[in-house]
């Protein structure tokens, strides 16, 4: 079962709800960044990190913002507000954020099976 298969198996009866949300957020780092896939697809097969889990920890900034804001009747998380928690949650890299394996000397990169530009000038 791909990712957004299993995802979307954690979704089913939930449309239009902050799991179904997550959800949805979730499918768009995997779709932007696939290295993300493999971690997401093996944390959702544990109950302590299903959507619910994740969106559970959005709640609670919600309800922190909200006491911020003198107990405002309504608040919201912001997008990548909400991306940070998920990426720290579910232990994923920063967004846009290089891996390892990009880092250093043009030849230690080529090792990698990378090619540098700079090689090229």
């Amino acid at each position: 079962m791909d990712i957004i298969a299993k995802i979307e198996a954690q979704q089913k009866g939930r449309e239009n709800t902050g799991v179904w949300m997550v959800g949805e957020q979730l499918k768009d780092i995997c779709r932007q960044d696939p290295s993300c896939a493999a971690i997401v697809a093996a944390d959702l097969e544990n109950q302590d990190m299903s959507l619910e889990k994740a969106e559970q920890r959005i709640k609670a900034k919600a309800d922190e913002l909200r006491k911020s804001m003198h107990n405002a009747s309504c608040v919201c998380v912001p997008p990548n507000v909400a991306e940070a928690i998920l990426r720290e949650f579910y232990g994923l890299p920063a967004a846009g954020g290089k891996t390892e394996a990009t880092h250093g000397t043009p030849a230690q990169v080529a090792d990698q099976g990378l090619i540098s530009l700079e090689e090229f000038l």
